[in-house]
């Protein structure tokens, strides 16, 4: 039967006010949509611990910026992550998920230089901003790309190259150090560092070396050193090669001093080098042992809060990739604020409108222009060694 003018009005007014109230039900909802975080990082394998606390690091850091009303006028932050098992392919294929699937405003991730190195390709191609909190090669920032969208919270390879062998001749009065790295991009970057490093003092070194991430025994590479006269030796080296690395020496009965890049700190290298583990001196951005700022304090409660295995400051291990994680989300989330959006291109350039932040690590004051994307410089190092399980630094147990 026919609709009357009468009914067809009344229908027509019932589908105006459901429409309005449509509008008026998605427009807050709109709103408050969640601002999506991705993470991509070693998650698994001998790396995992590394992996964990930077994603706990960052769940600190996005808690409390949620309980403040989260950003963009309260929109909530989430995390979302994947494994990518230290492999540059699967990372590629994690951040093309987080991407294009999650729609994320923000990849945070590749613990992993190879990894780094792998997924800035695409962020760079897909206008996303990439923020490391671990992986040090100089060439994550520096990529030669325009706009760049990568920006760390983190070490710098060729500074902390300056910084081993600054370390080396003032702790060990070194004069020919022998240079041993893993053989990937990692190595290589820190190879010219260095390298570079080394010729500016003016010191010849004793030899350079490489090793392979699977190999079981160094004992040729090391040999060669020693004949050559080594006196220390400079490593760069994830948790198993570098593992290796003194499970060699001790089978050479050479024990030089070993100064080091932070990767022994990134896993289990206790276990796996054994009881000479502690005679690796290694390089980290923060340390929960001493002292602490009243960020630090509120940081390591709230640790102790959220994860029952953490006791006390000995329990924060990697304490680097907790801090370096609390730190680039808090800035990750300034930045969003900054850029008024989500959009990558407003973020990249949110980035350099930062101006002072109390964080974990220091005081930010400008930590990014357009020239400089690395948030850490060489005053922001402090010197540490395993006693047990526990990262202490060097001098709350100098020998």
């Amino acid at each position: 039967m026919p609709a009357t003018t009468s009914s067809r009005v009344q229908i027509a007014r019932r589908h105006l006010i459901a429409a309005a109230c449509g509008v008026l039900i998605a427009g807050p909802a709109l709103a408050a949509d969640p601002v999506k975080i991705g993470l991509v990082t070693a998650l698994s394998g001998q790396s995992a611990k590394a992996g964990e606390a930077i994603q706990r690091g960052l769940t600190i850091a996005i808690d409390e910026i949620n309980a403040k009303g989260g950003v963009l006028g309260g929109r909530q932050l989430v995390l979302v992550r994947r494994d990518d098992e230290a492999n540059p392919a699967k990372g590629q294929v994690a951040a093309r998920e987080l991407i294009f699937k999650e729609k994320v405003a923000v990849l945070i991730g590749g613990l992993d230089t190879p990894v780094s190195l792998a997924i800035i390709q695409i962020t760079n191609e897909q206008k996303v901003p990439f923020m490391g909190p671990w992986a040090a090669g100089t060439p994550i920032t520096h990529n030669g790309a325009n706009p760049n969208y990568a920006f760390r919270v983190s070490a710098v390879d060729e500074i902390v190259d300056k910084a081993m062998l600054q370390y080396a001749q003032n702790k060990y009065s070194v004069k020919s150090p022998g240079v041993i790295v893993v053989n990937n991009p990692w190595g290589e970057s820190n190879m010219n560092g260095l390298v570079a490093a080394l010729k500016a003092k003016g010191v010849k070194p004793a030899g350079l070396e490489k090793f392979e991430a699977n190999d079981v025994d160094v004992t040729p590479q090391l040999s060669r050193l020693k004949s050559a006269g080594a006196d220390s030796l400079l490593m760069v080296g994830n948790v198993g090669p570098s593992a290796q690395v003194v499970k060699s020496l001790d089978r050479m009965a050479w024990k030089p001093p070993i100064v080091s890049h932070w990767g022994p700190a990134g896993g289990r290298f206790s276990e796996l080098a054994g009881p000479n583990a502690k005679d690796v001196v290694f390089v980290q951005t923060y340390s929960f042992f001493g002292k602490q700022t009243p960020v630090g304090d509120r940081v390591l409660a709230a640790l102790k809060k959220k994860y029952p295995d953490i006791k006390g400051p000995g329990d924060v291990t990697p304490a680097v990739g907790v801090a370096n994680a609390y730190d680039a989300m808090n800035l990750v989330a300034l930045a969003i604020d900054k850029a008024g959006s989500t959009k990558g291109d407003d973020i990249r350039e949110g980035f350099y409108k930062i101006g002072k932040y109390e964080g974990l690590i220091k005081t930010y004051d400008k930590p990014f222009t357009p020239e400089n994307h690395d948030a850490l410089n060489e005053n922001d190092y402090v010197w540490t060694r395993f006693i047990g399980n526990e990262i202490l630094p060097v001098d709350m147990n100098a020998k």
